[in-house]
């Protein structure tokens, strides 16, 4: 059985502008699942900004590389979006079972789409260019 609350070493690209991206999300997941509840609306709150950052710094670099996939990985991204924005605020039982399902569907994720997209990228001379830029982490986290 996979752990679903850790960011593992398979989870690493090498690229370390994803893989900051990654751990910082992997970091807010633990946050909404064991933090206090009082500030659960806070912390999901957070995951949401570090989603979309990530997200689209991802979507500006498959733009950048015309990368064929770009439409599919985008649905995957406005998905997780859309059930994450879906949470009423305040409704912790909720929002931690999403939480606690976000982590699994990303290292799905990023064993897939996000790996492929970091292949793609090398190939096309665009990882030190990702790798250059500073992660971009939302306040508070």
């Amino acid at each position: 059985m996979m752990d679903t609350n850790v960011l593992t070493n398979e989870m690493v690209l090498g690229i370390p502008l994803f893989d900051e991206a990654h751990a910082a999300l992997a970091e807010q997941i633990q946050l909404i699942l064991n933090g206090p509840d009082e500030e659960f609306d806070a912390h999901l709150a957070g995951l949401v900004e570090c989603l979309e950052v990530d997200f689209r710094l991802e979507e500006q670099l498959m733009e950048a590389i015309d990368y064929p996939a770009t439409r599919s990985h985008r649905e995957q991204h406005a998905r997780v979006l859309a059930t994450l924005h879906g949470l009423a605020p305040g409704d912790i039982v909720n929002g931690r079972k999403v939480a606690a399902l976000v982590l699994p569907w990303f290292q799905v994720h990023l064993a897939t789409a996000d790996t492929a997209l970091a292949v793609a990228l090398q190939m096309a001379g665009r990882a030190q260019e990702a790798s250059a830029e500073p992660a971009r982490r939302p306040a508070g986290v």
